[in-house]
């Protein structure tokens, strides 16, 4: 028999954490032959430490069937008042056990605590325990989250805690906490255990070790039910995470069980399209946090990493993580409650949508919301991510279209509400939404490459937030929305990576990665790249990518903080996961080169930077923008030192809470003369909070075009076939003709209608015409995953960044050169990912140039669009 239980309730009478014998059983042979008696021969075994998933062993690592673990242990003799109860903190999938030969229960599920009942096998003296653990190849109809392929390491075994615990015959089973603040009591519901319960329970309330309430209440049908007053109620909040202690005695005369557990004093709930904790309005700044390790997968090595994750993220300015496709571990929510981490916490989801997918879908949701539902930290529930098992596989009928799997959400979100009231629900977070408490996106654009298409998204979202709904149930306009996923891939120092798995890691070569997502031979790619005449080698690669990650997501979590229509966002991701590079920290929880910015950028207060123009022509204005967003429920003053080049201005800000404010034009500054292309740094301080904000932009000479022998002399003759661009190059100065044959250059979109030296570029809307004599790959124009984990860079301009990010703001490509050679001159390169898919922006093939910059219809007017032009005309000619 097997029954839930919570970790946190009961103090182990033995941890059987350590060693253990270890043995596979491909062929599924060892029940038959009787592998589970305490003296079987396990011949081949070896010893692994508990808590385990055999995927840690090398040659296991692609293993799947059938694994079988035991160990003994010495207990005194059981009181025959007693129980004895083995518990398994999550074993991945199916579990049996025995105890001196005698099977005492099974249990399926990956993820969650179960114990089984030992009592009658259990002897004084020495005992054996044997653990059978089936994990089948084929997971499509089981949760698994992202195990296997197309994302991480397999994990399979007892990879949580295992304890004996020692419980009275008549014991608390569950007591749950549910508190109201509108009157400061908190109603707790018990669960007894026991053959012809007759007992009261005294439920003790404490504060910091002093008393707040006490009260006595007889169990009936092993249940019962208490309101206890919590006057002045101390409440729970990241700032200040106040716990009650909860003691529950069971006494029929004499005491025959004593419970502990704790609480906290904390509502949430939503209003008018706003959430509110404990009444007051709340933006999210979350991360998601996908709990996977280096050595161990699911669960860190050493537990103490849980703090030290909850610390850094509080440090970045995180109020909240995401529990990505698996319920948390129970030592992760535990720290949360104390340190003060909001918790948005979801189950793992199957692959497919069949009626036992379902079951077992609904057994995991259902047992993660009794494990954690005391615990104050968790304010949301998931049920469904992105309809991965409800619509997302292969050719089954989305959730959007989809009347039946509509209905079925529908009900199922109703039922998740029942069992508890007191959270928020969102029912298939960020794609189509049926019955929602929560509004949530996911989307993936790239800043500065998408950024118009983002802001222009960002505005519809608010716009038109029922668009977000396959069908609407609940009504959208009252939902909180939240941008749940978002994010930009910045490459790992691999270096410190090989270093710590001393060599390449396993997930290099995952067979089941390919294109961008395969790490294999890094360092090769890198040196066979272009991008090794640009950085001196992969750590400067990776640390200037890493900064490309923060100027895009800077921006985009800017915008979201100073758009009224929005509750909030949830950054992917706080860690890089094996081969997704996407964190705020790397795999081994290291800082990454912006750490200290994006700590600017999401604290409470945020204080940002918006020029007006990317770009300027020298002696022309440079001019920014100050944006203050205030997410604290207090109003704030204090000075901002803004500052560009030899100017300086101090501004002060005043912001009410929970709102934001933009000063237009906070400084402005005449732009120094330069005499090449040059980046100048406009930064605003606000000592007060130790934050400085800083954006580059870039300021372009203003002296025509240049020769061919690089002078500003005689201007080049040039052929064009574009009516628009033929005005804006005479403008500029060239000497336009008619005839290809009679000019220094052609500048063409279709080089076939070109005769000698030609430089190619977009059409008007900056699109690629076909040329045999190169290969095109065209790229995303709105939002993209893949574009996020793309890299363009650039030394073009030696005053400009080798990320040139604001520089090239508007111009950034629709499409790529994928069959570079080293014969190439390339001077604004392109890759994605590990480094695939090498390319060129601009590159030179002979008398052929090609500019796949968005520059046709922005030359004459963008400074660095004419000036990326004229350069490449002198360069030509």
């Amino acid at each position: 028999m097997c029954m839930p239980i919570t970790v946190r309730e009961r103090t182990p009478a033995i941890s059987l954490d350590g060693d253990w014998q270890f043995r596979t059983d491909p062929g599924d042979d060892g029940e038959a032959s009787d592998w589970y008696e305490p003296d079987a021969d396990w011949d081949g075994g070896r010893t692994v430490s508990v808590p385990h998933s055999w995927q840690e062993i090398d040659e296991l690592r692609v293993y799947t069937g059938t694994a079988w673990y035991r160990r003994t242990f010495d207990v005194d003799l059981i009181d025959e008042e007693e129980r004895a109860l083995l518990a398994f903190g999550a074993v991945d999938f199916e579990a049996t056990v025995w105890v001196n030969g005698e099977r005492v229960g099974d249990h399926r599920g990956g993820y969650l605590p179960f114990t089984v009942d030992a009592t009658d096998a259990i002897v004084a003296g020495e005992n054996t325990i044997v653990l059978r653990v089936h994990d089948p190849e084929d997971i499509t109809e089981i949760p698994h989250g992202k195990q296997g392929a197309p994302w991480y390491t397999r994990v399979s075994g007892p990879w949580q805690r295992v304890d004996l615990l020692t419980v009275p015959e008549t014991h608390v089973v569950d007591a749950t906490v549910t508190p109201d603040l509108d009157d400061d009591t908190a109603t707790v519901e018990l669960t007894v255990a026991g053959e012809g319960v007759d007992a009261d329970a005294t439920v003790t309330v404490e504060r910091e070790g002093t008393t707040v309430a006490t009260t006595t209440v007889p169990v009936k049908d092993r249940t019962a039910t208490v309101t206890v007053n919590v006057p002045n109620a101390d409440y729970w909040t990241p700032e200040s995470p106040a716990l009650y202690d909860l003691t529950v005695e069971l006494d029929a005369g004499d005491t025959l069980d004593t419970y502990e557990d704790y609480f906290g004093m904390r509502s949430v709930y939503f209003e008018d399209g706003e959430i509110y904790l404990n009444g007051e309005p709340l933006t999210m700044r979350g991360a998601l946090d996908q709990a996977f390790y280096p050595d161990t997968f699911y669960r860190p090595a050493d537990l103490d990493t849980f703090e030290r994750e909850i610390e850094a993220a509080k440090e970045l300015g995180f109020n909240l993580l995401r529990k990505h496709i698996k319920p948390a571990h129970p030592e992760f929510v535990e720290l949360a409650d104390r340190m003060g981490m909001l918790v948005w916490e979801e189950p793992a989801n199957p692959k497919v949508y069949t009626e036992r997918s379902k079951e077992l879908f609904r057994e995991q949701l259902r047992g993660m919301i009794q494990r954690d539902f005391n615990s104050p930290s968790v304010i949301a529930w998931s049920i469904y991510n992105e309809e991965w098992g409800i619509g997302h596989h292969d050719e089954e009928e989305p959730l959007w279209t989809d009347d039946e799997k509509q209905d079925y959400l529908e009900v199922l979100f109703e039922e998740t509400q029942s069992w508890d009231p007191t959270r928020l629900i969102c029912d298939n977070s960020g794609w189509a939404h049926v019955a929602t408490d929560l509004n949530d996106y996911h989307e993936y654009f790239v800043a500065p490459d998408r950024v118009d298409a983002w802001r222009d998204r960002l505005d519809e979202m608010v716009a038109n937030p029922a668009g977000n709904y396959g069908d609407v149930r609940t009504d959208p306009e009252d939902a909180p929305l939240l941008v749940s996923e978002f994010g930009t891939w910045g490459l790992t120092n691999v270096n410190a990576l090989e270093d710590h798995y001393d060599g390449a890691p396993h997930w290099f070569t995952h067979d089941f990665l390919d294109g961008m997502k395969q790490p294999g031979d890094v360092h090769g790619k890198f040196e066979s790249s272009h991008a090794a005449d640009v950085f001196d080698d992969i750590d400067h690669l990776a640390n200037a990518w890493q900064r490309r990650e923060f100027q895009s997501v800077e921006t985009i979590i800017a915008d979201m903080r100073a758009h009224d229509g929005v509750s909030g966002y949830v950054i992917t991701e706080l860690t890089d996961i094996e081969w997704e590079f996407n964190g705020i920290l790397d795999y081994l929880r290291e800082e990454k080169a912006f750490h200290d910015d994006f700590a600017r950028i999401n604290a409470p207060v945020m204080v940002h930077l918006e020029p007006t123009a990317s770009s300027v022509w020298a002696g022309d204005s440079i001019a920014a923008d100050l944006v203050v967003a205030n997410e604290t429920n207090e109003s704030t003053e204090f000075d901002v030192t803004l500052a560009v080049d030899e100017t300086e201005t101090i501004e002060t800000v005043s912001v009410d809470a929970n709102e934001s404010v933009r000063i237009e034009d906070a400084i402005t500054a005449d732009a120094p003369a330069v005499e090449t292309v040059e980046s100048i740094e406009v930064t605003a301080e606000a000592s007060e909070l130790e934050r400085t904000a800083a954006r580059s932009v870039a300021v372009v000479p203003d002296d025509g075009p240049i020769a061919a022998d690089g002078t500003k002399g005689k201007p080049l003759t040039v052929a064009t076939d574009q009516d628009g661009l033929a005005d804006a190059l005479a403008a500029r100065g060239y000497e336009m003709v008619d005839d290809d044959a009679a000019a220094d250059v052609s500048l063409v979109t279709d080089p076939d209608d070109a005769d000698g030296t030609a430089l190619v570029i977009p059409d008007a809307d900056g699109h690629l015409a076909e040329i045999d004599r190169f290969e095109f790959t065209d790229l995303p124009e709105t939002e993209s995953w893949n574009l996020c984990a793309s890299f363009v860079y650039q030394d073009l301009f030696d005053g400009v960044d080798a990320v040139p990010g604001w520089a090239f703001e508007g111009l950034y490509p629709y499409g790529y050169v994928t069959d570079t050679t080293d014969a190439d001159d390339v001077s604004v390169g392109y890759m994605e990912g590990w480094l695939e898919n090498d390319g060129a922006v601009v590159t030179t093939r002979g008398d052929i140039g090609i500019c796949t910059l968005r520059v046709t219809d922005a030359y004459g007017d963008d400074p660095v669009a004419t000036n990326v032009v004229d350069r490449l005309l002198a360069t030509l000619a």
